[in-house]
Protein backbone atom coordinates (compact mmCIF):
# COMPACT_ATOMS: atom_id res chain seq x y z
CA UNK A 1 0.00 0.00 0.00
CA UNK A 2 2.65 2.17 0.56
CA UNK A 3 4.23 1.98 -2.50
CA UNK A 4 1.02 2.40 -4.13
CA UNK A 5 0.43 5.89 -2.24
CA UNK A 6 4.02 7.11 -2.79
CA UNK A 7 4.28 6.53 -6.61
CA UNK A 8 0.80 8.18 -7.40
CA UNK A 9 2.01 11.44 -5.19
CA UNK A 10 5.35 11.01 -7.31
CA UNK A 11 3.69 10.94 -10.32
CA UNK A 12 1.42 13.50 -9.99
CA UNK A 13 4.22 16.08 -8.66
CA UNK A 14 5.78 14.69 -12.29
CA UNK A 15 2.70 16.04 -14.31
CA UNK A 16 3.28 19.42 -12.65
CA UNK A 17 0.53 19.56 -10.05
CA UNK A 18 0.35 21.48 -7.27
CA UNK A 19 1.78 19.54 -4.00
CA UNK A 20 -1.81 19.65 -2.44
CA UNK A 21 -3.25 17.72 -5.49
CA UNK A 22 -0.73 14.85 -4.56
CA UNK A 23 -1.57 15.41 -1.13
CA UNK A 24 -5.50 14.81 -1.19
CA UNK A 25 -5.00 12.35 -3.62
CA UNK A 26 -2.62 9.88 -1.45
CA UNK A 27 -4.87 10.25 1.22
CA UNK A 28 -8.00 9.56 -0.51
CA UNK A 29 -5.88 6.64 -1.64
CA UNK A 30 -5.04 5.45 1.47
CA UNK A 31 -8.41 5.66 3.01
CA UNK A 32 -10.18 3.90 0.10
CA UNK A 33 -7.72 0.65 0.85
CA UNK A 34 -7.85 0.74 4.51
CA UNK A 35 -11.65 0.70 4.37
CA UNK A 36 -12.31 -0.86 1.02
CA UNK A 37 -14.25 1.97 -0.27
CA UNK A 38 -15.23 5.59 1.21
CA UNK A 39 -18.33 4.32 3.56
CA UNK A 40 -16.69 6.23 6.34
CA UNK A 41 -15.31 9.19 4.57
CA UNK A 42 -16.45 11.40 7.70
CA UNK A 43 -13.88 9.82 9.29
CA UNK A 44 -11.48 11.41 7.29
CA UNK A 45 -13.30 15.12 7.10
CA UNK A 46 -12.97 14.70 11.03
CA UNK A 47 -8.97 14.33 10.74
CA UNK A 48 -8.82 17.24 8.08
CA UNK A 49 -10.86 19.26 10.57
CA UNK A 50 -8.82 18.18 13.53
CA UNK A 51 -5.32 19.30 11.74
CA UNK A 52 -6.38 22.73 11.28
CA UNK A 53 -8.15 23.23 14.60
CA UNK A 54 -5.25 23.96 17.00
CA UNK A 55 -5.97 27.59 17.71
CA UNK A 56 -1.66 27.88 17.98
CA UNK A 57 -2.07 27.61 14.05
CA UNK A 58 -3.98 31.49 14.02
CA UNK A 59 -0.51 32.77 14.28
CA UNK A 60 0.50 31.39 10.75
CA UNK A 61 -1.55 33.95 8.71
CA UNK A 62 -0.95 36.57 11.85
CA UNK A 63 2.59 36.24 10.87
CA UNK A 64 2.13 35.96 7.35
CA UNK A 65 0.03 39.36 7.44
CA UNK A 66 2.47 41.59 9.60
CA UNK A 67 5.55 40.31 7.42
CA UNK A 68 3.39 41.23 4.00
CA UNK A 69 2.53 44.75 5.52
CA UNK A 70 6.38 45.46 6.10
CA UNK A 71 7.18 44.60 3.24
CA UNK A 72 4.97 46.72 1.13
CA UNK A 73 5.87 49.62 3.45
CA UNK A 74 9.20 51.18 4.75
CA UNK A 75 10.38 48.42 7.75
CA UNK A 76 12.35 46.36 5.49
CA UNK A 77 14.58 49.35 4.13
CA UNK A 78 15.01 50.85 7.05
CA UNK A 79 16.09 47.48 8.83
CA UNK A 80 19.03 47.51 5.98
CA UNK A 81 19.71 50.85 6.12
CA UNK A 82 20.75 50.43 10.05
CA UNK A 83 22.74 47.61 8.89
CA UNK A 84 24.51 49.24 6.54
CA UNK A 85 25.11 52.34 8.50
CA UNK A 86 27.70 49.40 11.27
CA UNK A 87 29.32 47.70 8.57
CA UNK A 88 28.70 48.49 5.08
CA UNK A 89 32.29 49.70 4.90
CA UNK A 90 33.63 46.96 6.14
CA UNK A 91 35.70 44.28 3.68
CA UNK A 92 32.27 42.30 2.12
CA UNK A 93 30.45 44.58 4.47
CA UNK A 94 27.53 44.69 1.71
CA UNK A 95 27.30 40.96 1.25
CA UNK A 96 27.47 40.92 5.57
CA UNK A 97 24.86 43.51 5.30
CA UNK A 98 22.67 41.95 3.32
CA UNK A 99 23.17 38.54 5.66
CA UNK A 100 22.30 40.36 8.72
CA UNK A 101 19.25 42.34 7.40
CA UNK A 102 17.94 38.67 6.48
CA UNK A 103 18.17 38.19 9.89
CA UNK A 104 16.51 40.99 11.43
CA UNK A 105 13.61 41.00 9.05
CA UNK A 106 13.68 36.86 9.51
CA UNK A 107 12.92 38.32 13.24
CA UNK A 108 9.79 39.84 12.51
CA UNK A 109 8.36 37.91 9.61
CA UNK A 110 9.37 34.20 9.87
CA UNK A 111 9.15 33.61 6.18
CA UNK A 112 12.13 32.69 3.96
CA UNK A 113 10.37 33.59 0.75
CA UNK A 114 9.39 37.23 1.93
CA UNK A 115 12.68 37.62 3.11
CA UNK A 116 14.08 36.97 -0.05
CA UNK A 117 11.63 39.58 -1.84
CA UNK A 118 12.13 42.38 1.24
CA UNK A 119 15.70 42.11 1.28
CA UNK A 120 16.66 40.35 -1.78
CA UNK A 121 15.13 43.44 -4.15
CA UNK A 122 16.41 46.50 -2.94
CA UNK A 123 19.82 44.87 -2.07
CA UNK A 124 20.62 42.85 -4.87
CA UNK A 125 20.85 46.18 -7.29
CA UNK A 126 23.19 47.55 -5.05
CA UNK A 127 25.74 44.63 -4.57
CA UNK A 128 25.91 44.17 -8.27
CA UNK A 129 27.22 48.36 -8.72
CA UNK A 130 29.87 46.77 -6.05
CA UNK A 131 31.16 44.42 -8.19
CA UNK A 132 29.85 41.31 -6.62
CA UNK A 133 29.28 38.48 -8.92
CA UNK A 134 25.59 38.13 -9.60
CA UNK A 135 25.65 34.40 -8.83
CA UNK A 136 26.99 35.02 -5.53
CA UNK A 137 24.56 37.63 -5.24
CA UNK A 138 21.62 35.30 -5.67
CA UNK A 139 22.67 32.55 -3.75
CA UNK A 140 23.50 34.65 -0.94
CA UNK A 141 20.07 35.89 -0.23
CA UNK A 142 18.54 32.22 -1.56
CA UNK A 143 20.60 30.66 1.58
CA UNK A 144 20.93 33.94 4.10
CA UNK A 145 16.54 33.99 4.01
CA UNK A 146 16.96 30.25 5.44
CA UNK A 147 18.06 32.30 8.90
CA UNK A 148 14.34 33.72 8.53
CA UNK A 149 13.23 30.23 9.31
CA UNK A 150 14.80 29.57 12.80
CA UNK A 151 15.20 33.39 14.12
CA UNK A 152 11.42 33.33 15.93
CA UNK A 153 8.65 33.81 14.51
CA UNK A 154 9.42 30.56 12.34
CA UNK A 155 6.28 29.49 10.36
CA UNK A 156 8.24 26.35 10.38
CA UNK A 157 8.40 25.97 14.27
CA UNK A 158 4.82 26.82 14.36
CA UNK A 159 4.04 23.66 12.14
CA UNK A 160 6.13 21.48 13.94
CA UNK A 161 5.10 22.78 17.67
CA UNK A 162 1.54 21.67 16.21
CA UNK A 163 2.35 18.50 14.87
CA UNK A 164 4.68 17.46 17.32
CA UNK A 165 2.29 18.94 20.83
CA UNK A 166 6.07 20.71 21.29
CA UNK A 167 5.84 23.94 23.22
CA UNK A 168 6.18 26.75 20.44
CA UNK A 169 7.64 29.71 22.97
CA UNK A 170 10.92 27.20 23.65
CA UNK A 171 11.21 26.35 19.76
CA UNK A 172 11.08 29.99 18.93
CA UNK A 173 14.21 30.67 21.28
CA UNK A 174 16.09 27.47 20.52
CA UNK A 175 16.42 28.93 17.36
CA UNK A 176 18.04 31.98 17.89
CA UNK A 177 21.64 29.93 18.53
CA UNK A 178 21.79 28.25 15.57
CA UNK A 179 20.66 30.93 13.38
CA UNK A 180 23.30 33.40 14.34
CA UNK A 181 25.87 30.69 14.31
CA UNK A 182 25.02 30.33 10.41
CA UNK A 183 25.04 34.70 10.29
CA UNK A 184 28.49 34.59 11.75
CA UNK A 185 29.64 31.48 9.16
CA UNK A 186 28.22 33.58 5.84
CA UNK A 187 29.94 36.92 7.20
CA UNK A 188 33.11 35.16 6.94
CA UNK A 189 32.75 33.42 4.37
CA UNK A 190 31.14 37.13 2.30
CA UNK A 191 34.70 38.88 3.52
CA UNK A 192 36.97 35.73 2.56
CA UNK A 193 34.65 36.41 -0.97
CA UNK A 194 35.45 39.66 -1.06
CA UNK A 195 39.05 39.30 -0.67
CA UNK A 196 40.23 37.18 -3.24
CA UNK A 197 37.86 38.76 -6.03
CA UNK A 198 38.85 41.86 -4.68
CA UNK A 199 35.08 43.13 -3.99
CA UNK A 200 35.95 47.34 -3.10
CA UNK A 201 34.81 48.77 0.05
CA UNK A 202 31.49 50.76 0.27
CA UNK A 203 31.69 54.85 1.82
CA UNK A 204 31.99 54.70 5.53
CA UNK A 205 29.16 56.08 7.75
CA UNK A 206 29.73 59.13 10.02
CA UNK A 207 28.32 58.99 13.07
CA UNK A 208 25.70 61.24 13.10
CA UNK A 209 24.70 59.28 9.75
CA UNK A 210 24.66 56.06 11.98
CA UNK A 211 22.83 57.81 14.49
CA UNK A 212 20.33 58.76 11.85
CA UNK A 213 19.65 55.29 10.68
CA UNK A 214 19.21 54.00 13.88
CA UNK A 215 16.87 56.35 14.90
CA UNK A 216 14.76 55.69 11.77
CA UNK A 217 15.17 51.74 12.38
CA UNK A 218 13.67 52.49 16.19
CA UNK A 219 10.17 51.97 15.47
CA UNK A 220 10.61 48.35 12.97
CA UNK A 221 13.26 47.16 15.64
CA UNK A 222 9.61 47.15 17.88
CA UNK A 223 8.97 43.97 16.12
CA UNK A 224 11.60 41.47 18.01
CA UNK A 225 11.07 43.44 21.00
CA UNK A 226 7.26 42.48 20.93
CA UNK A 227 8.41 38.70 19.66
CA UNK A 228 11.08 37.75 22.03
CA UNK A 229 10.24 40.21 25.27
CA UNK A 230 6.41 39.40 24.80
CA UNK A 231 6.85 35.69 24.91
CA UNK A 232 9.44 35.32 27.74
CA UNK A 233 8.29 38.28 29.54
CA UNK A 234 5.21 36.23 30.40
CA UNK A 235 3.27 39.30 28.48
CA UNK A 236 2.07 37.58 25.19
CA UNK A 237 1.42 33.55 24.39
CA UNK A 238 3.06 33.15 20.54
CA UNK A 239 -0.29 33.67 18.81
CA UNK A 240 -1.24 36.48 20.93
CA UNK A 241 2.39 37.97 20.30
CA UNK A 242 1.49 37.48 16.48
CA UNK A 243 -1.92 39.28 16.57
CA UNK A 244 0.23 42.38 18.90
CA UNK A 245 2.64 42.22 15.47
CA UNK A 246 -0.18 42.56 13.01
CA UNK A 247 -1.32 45.66 15.13
CA UNK A 248 1.95 46.97 15.19
CA UNK A 249 2.68 46.71 11.26
CA UNK A 250 -0.65 48.60 10.58
CA UNK A 251 -0.02 51.46 13.22
CA UNK A 252 3.64 51.69 12.18
CA UNK A 253 2.64 51.76 7.94
CA UNK A 254 -0.41 52.98 7.71
CA UNK A 255 -0.41 55.72 10.56
CA UNK A 256 3.47 56.31 11.40
CA UNK A 257 5.12 56.09 8.24
CA UNK A 258 2.06 56.83 6.13
CA UNK A 259 3.33 54.14 3.54
CA UNK A 260 -0.13 52.01 3.11
CA UNK A 261 -3.76 53.50 2.94
CA UNK A 262 -6.86 51.69 3.44
CA UNK A 263 -6.63 49.81 -0.44
CA UNK A 264 -3.15 48.64 0.30
CA UNK A 265 -4.13 47.11 3.20
CA UNK A 266 -7.01 45.47 1.90
CA UNK A 267 -4.36 44.10 -1.30
CA UNK A 268 -2.56 42.57 1.46
CA UNK A 269 -5.31 41.03 3.83
CA UNK A 270 -6.37 39.46 0.72
CA UNK A 271 -2.80 38.15 -0.14
CA UNK A 272 -2.56 36.96 3.52
CA UNK A 273 -5.66 35.55 2.63
CA UNK A 274 -4.90 33.53 -0.57
CA UNK A 275 -1.63 32.37 1.11
CA UNK A 276 -3.30 31.28 3.89
CA UNK A 277 -5.76 29.01 2.41
CA UNK A 278 -2.95 27.32 0.90
CA UNK A 279 -1.17 26.32 3.70
CA UNK A 280 -4.68 25.54 5.71
CA UNK A 281 -5.22 23.14 2.61
CA UNK A 282 -1.54 21.63 3.42
CA UNK A 283 -2.58 21.25 7.15
CA UNK A 284 -5.82 20.05 7.10
CA UNK A 285 -4.62 17.34 4.25
CA UNK A 286 -1.15 16.18 5.78
CA UNK A 287 -3.19 15.71 9.05
CA UNK A 288 -4.96 13.53 7.32
CA UNK A 289 -2.38 12.13 5.15
CA UNK A 290 -0.27 11.59 8.16
CA UNK A 291 -3.27 10.12 10.55
CA UNK A 292 -3.85 7.19 7.29
CA UNK A 293 -0.09 6.37 7.12
CA UNK A 294 -0.15 6.04 10.81
CA UNK A 295 -2.89 3.45 10.80
CA UNK A 296 -1.75 1.88 8.26
CA UNK A 297 1.77 1.46 10.02
CA UNK A 298 3.54 2.53 7.19
CA UNK A 299 6.09 4.44 9.13
CA UNK A 300 6.45 0.94 10.98
CA UNK A 301 7.54 -0.77 7.83
CA UNK A 302 9.90 2.12 6.94
CA UNK A 303 11.65 2.54 9.73
CA UNK A 304 12.01 -0.96 10.43
CA UNK A 305 13.67 -1.94 7.08
CA UNK A 306 16.64 0.85 7.59
CA UNK A 307 17.09 -0.34 11.52
CA UNK A 308 16.66 3.16 13.24
CA UNK A 309 15.65 0.99 16.11
CA UNK A 310 18.55 -0.29 16.48
CA UNK A 311 20.51 3.39 16.50
CA UNK A 312 21.38 5.37 19.07
CA UNK A 313 20.16 9.16 19.64
CA UNK A 314 23.28 10.66 17.06
CA UNK A 315 22.03 7.53 14.50
CA UNK A 316 18.39 8.39 15.00
CA UNK A 317 19.39 12.69 14.45
CA UNK A 318 21.31 11.66 11.26
CA UNK A 319 18.08 9.84 9.90
CA UNK A 320 15.73 12.54 10.81
CA UNK A 321 18.27 15.04 9.40
CA UNK A 322 19.15 13.08 5.62
CA UNK A 323 14.84 12.37 5.61
CA UNK A 324 14.12 16.18 6.25
CA UNK A 325 16.99 17.48 4.07
CA UNK A 326 16.15 15.46 0.78
CA UNK A 327 12.20 15.93 1.03
CA UNK A 328 12.63 19.74 0.91
CA UNK A 329 14.33 19.61 -2.18
CA UNK A 330 11.71 18.22 -3.71
CA UNK A 331 8.17 19.26 -1.32
CA UNK A 332 6.89 22.41 0.51
CA UNK A 333 8.68 22.65 4.02
CA UNK A 334 5.49 22.48 5.10
CA UNK A 335 4.52 19.29 3.56
CA UNK A 336 7.38 17.89 4.73
CA UNK A 337 6.76 19.10 8.16
CA UNK A 338 3.65 17.52 8.10
CA UNK A 339 3.87 13.99 6.63
CA UNK A 340 7.35 12.93 8.15
CA UNK A 341 6.78 14.29 11.85
CA UNK A 342 4.38 11.92 12.69
CA UNK A 343 6.67 9.51 11.21
CA UNK A 344 9.73 9.76 13.56
CA UNK A 345 7.68 10.84 16.69
CA UNK A 346 7.83 7.47 17.97
CA UNK A 347 11.06 6.89 17.29
CA UNK A 348 12.20 9.89 19.16
CA UNK A 349 10.19 9.44 22.30
CA UNK A 350 11.79 5.95 22.20
CA UNK A 351 15.57 6.78 22.06
CA UNK A 352 14.57 10.17 24.63
CA UNK A 353 15.37 12.87 22.50
CA UNK A 354 14.60 16.52 23.30
CA UNK A 355 11.75 17.51 21.47
CA UNK A 356 12.47 21.07 21.37
CA UNK A 357 16.43 19.67 20.11
CA UNK A 358 14.66 17.46 17.21
CA UNK A 359 12.35 20.68 16.33
CA UNK A 360 15.15 22.61 16.31
CA UNK A 361 17.49 20.60 13.80
CA UNK A 362 14.31 19.85 11.72
CA UNK A 363 13.45 23.33 10.91
CA UNK A 364 17.26 23.83 9.84
CA UNK A 365 17.15 21.04 7.55
CA UNK A 366 14.07 22.25 5.87
CA UNK A 367 15.37 25.25 5.55
CA UNK A 368 18.09 24.27 3.48
CA UNK A 369 16.45 21.72 1.58
CA UNK A 370 14.16 25.00 0.80
CA UNK A 371 17.08 26.61 -1.07
CA UNK A 372 18.76 23.42 -2.34
CA UNK A 373 18.45 22.36 -5.92
CA UNK A 374 16.71 20.69 -7.72
CA UNK A 375 13.35 22.29 -6.48
CA UNK A 376 13.99 23.81 -3.48
CA UNK A 377 10.71 26.53 -3.29
CA UNK A 378 13.51 29.85 -2.17
CA UNK A 379 15.00 28.96 -5.79
CA UNK A 380 12.00 29.05 -7.58
CA UNK A 381 10.94 32.35 -5.41
CA UNK A 382 14.21 33.65 -6.64
CA UNK A 383 14.14 32.85 -10.06
CA UNK A 384 10.81 34.94 -10.16
CA UNK A 385 11.59 37.47 -8.07
CA UNK A 386 14.76 38.52 -10.07
CA UNK A 387 13.78 36.98 -13.39
CA UNK A 388 17.14 34.87 -13.86
CA UNK A 389 17.89 31.79 -15.07
CA UNK A 390 17.64 28.65 -12.68
CA UNK A 391 21.53 28.04 -13.47
CA UNK A 392 22.50 31.20 -12.55
CA UNK A 393 20.43 31.11 -9.29
CA UNK A 394 22.02 27.79 -8.26
CA UNK A 395 25.32 28.61 -9.29
CA UNK A 396 27.09 29.66 -6.10
CA UNK A 397 25.59 27.58 -3.60
CA UNK A 398 27.41 24.87 -2.85
CA UNK A 399 29.50 26.90 -0.18
CA UNK A 400 26.51 28.68 1.60
CA UNK A 401 25.01 24.84 1.68
CA UNK A 402 27.97 23.16 3.17
CA UNK A 403 27.94 25.84 5.72
CA UNK A 404 24.45 25.10 6.38
CA UNK A 405 24.76 21.78 7.12
CA UNK A 406 28.04 21.84 9.35
CA UNK A 407 25.86 23.70 11.39
CA UNK A 408 23.40 20.93 10.94
CA UNK A 409 26.15 18.59 12.28
CA UNK A 410 27.47 20.32 14.88
CA UNK A 411 23.80 20.62 16.48
CA UNK A 412 23.30 16.64 16.65
CA UNK A 413 27.21 16.55 18.37
CA UNK A 414 26.59 19.94 20.17
CA UNK A 415 23.21 20.08 21.06
CA UNK A 416 23.85 23.00 23.57
CA UNK A 417 24.21 25.66 20.82
CA UNK A 418 20.16 25.67 20.40
CA UNK A 419 19.46 24.14 24.37
CA UNK A 420 21.77 26.63 25.79
CA UNK A 421 19.42 29.63 25.33
CA UNK A 422 16.14 27.47 25.80
CA UNK A 423 17.68 25.97 29.02
CA UNK A 424 18.54 29.49 30.43
CA UNK A 425 14.90 31.03 29.49
CA UNK A 426 12.84 28.22 30.83
CA UNK A 427 15.47 27.17 34.26
CA UNK A 428 13.05 25.33 36.51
Amino acid sequence: MALTIFSIMIVLLLLGFPMMIPLIVGAFVGFYTLFGGFSQLETMVQQIMAGIRPASLIAVPMFIFAADIMTRGQSANRLIDLVMAFVGHLKGGLAVSTAAACTMFGAVSGSTQATVVAIGSPLRPRMQKAGYNDSFILALIVNASDIAFLIPPSIGMIIYGVVSNTSIAELFIAGIGPGLLILFLFSVYSWIYAVRNKVPTEPKFSWPERLSAGRKALWPLGFPLIIIGGIYGGIFSPTEAAAACVLYALILEVVIFRELDLKGVYDTAKSTGLITAVVFILVGVGAAFSWVISFAQIPQQILGGIGIDQMDQIGVLFVISIAFFVGCMFVDPIVVILVLVPIFAPVVDQVGLDPVLVGTIITLQVAIGSATPPFGCDIFTAIAVFKRPYMEVIRGTPPFIFILLSVAVALIFFPQIALFLRDLAFAK
